[in-house]
């Protein structure tokens, strides 16, 4: 945790907040929590208290001593939108974001709703010095560390990605639409652990032709109805004890969505899993991963081999599409 990460997608991790609950099956072996309860009551360590919800003020003016930009996973140990983090605390994280205009930050959360709810409530209190200033004074910066905060701010903010994680179809349909509802200069998916197929579509009824349905990774207009299409695709399956296994079929379709729709597709992990079409190399020491059709059309046996032999390959590459930023030209 911290300046360097060894999330495949992300530079840093910035936890100003710590602890969870979980809310869906995507929660089950949460890493973060596993990590987090090894040092319950080991006094002194930042998770003295195990994986219980807590604030962490001082750590919220971390990015800003960071001086070269990179892009910086905000609360993988934790869940922004949760219930239980004032909207108050939001905005100072948000204001920090806004200070520390030279990196990318990205937010991802499970409770999308409130996501949208707060991000909506937000852009309201323009002009945003005023609510992002509020927020700062409360959680200890002085005026000084406030002065640079200006009313003319872009917003939403141009160096925050928004996403939501998603594990099955169900959980797509719930969240990814509150998402395409959310203000953010990038809206993304993360299909991790990836326990079921997502079609990255959902019935469209309101007032429209019965039947019709909207693609989220291309958008959509549909007069006074505008649909913003989804910016960028992570997909990878489950490590760690007790890991559930994650399809070949499953992976590919998405990938191949995200083809057809010209969105940036990144493929995290296979995770512990290996399918009957993984040709296996030096007793376990490496995996090919090779398209058969009778495996495609029929789900797979699957073997337990480990993330480390599994990799990152798929179907012989690796896919590490990011979307475009402007401020890295």
């Amino acid at each position: 945790m911290g300046d360097k990460s060894a999330i495949e997608w992300t530079d840093a991790t910035w936890n100003p907040v710590r602890g969870c609950v979980k809310v869906s099956p995507g929660c089950k072996h949460c890493y973060a929590e596993t990590f987090a309860e090894r040092f319950r009551g080991v006094k002194g360590h930042p998770y003295e208290q195990g994986f219980d919800l807590r604030l962490v003020p001082d750590k919220l003016d971390q990015p800003l001593r960071w001086k070269r930009p990179r892009r910086i996973f905000v609360n993988s140990m934790s869940d922004l939108f949760q219930e239980g983090v004032p909207d108050s605390y939001i905005g100072a994280v948000f204001a920090v974001m806004a200070l520390a205009s030279q990196h990318t930050f990205q937010v991802l959360t499970k409770r999308a709703d409130r996501a949208c709810a707060w991000m909506a409530e937000a852009t309201k209190r323009l002009p945003h010095r005023w609510w992002m200033d509020e927020a700062l004074g409360r959680y200890g910066f002085d005026e000084k560390q406030r002065a640079p905060l200006v009313p003319e701010r872009d917003w939403p903010l141009p160096n925050v990605w928004l996403g939501v994680s998603v594990e099955n179809q169900e959980y797509a349909e719930e969240r990814i639409p509150h998402l395409l509802q959310t203000p953010a200069a990038v809206r993304f998916v993360s299909a991790e652990p990836l326990l079921g197929p997502i079609e990255f579509i959902e019935g469209f009824e309101d007032g429209q032709p019965e039947g019709l349905r909207i693609d989220w990774l291309r958008g959509a207009d549909l007069g006074d109805t505008k649909i913003p299409a989804l910016n960028w695709i992570i997909c990878g399956g489950e490590s760690g004890p007790g890991a559930r296994p994650m399809y070949p079929q499953w992976a590919r379709g998405i990938r191949d969505q995200c083809i057809a729709a010209g969105v940036p597709f990144f493929f995290k992990q296979w995770g512990e899993w290996c399918a009957d079409d993984q040709v296996q190399i030096d007793d376990y020491g490496g995996c090919e991963w090779k398209v058969a059709a009778e495996v495609i059309l029929d789900m797979p046996s699957l073997h337990r081999v480990g993330k480390k032999v599994t990799g990152r390959l798929l179907d012989g590459r690796e896919w590490n599409e990011f979307p475009k930023d402007e401020r890295r030209v």
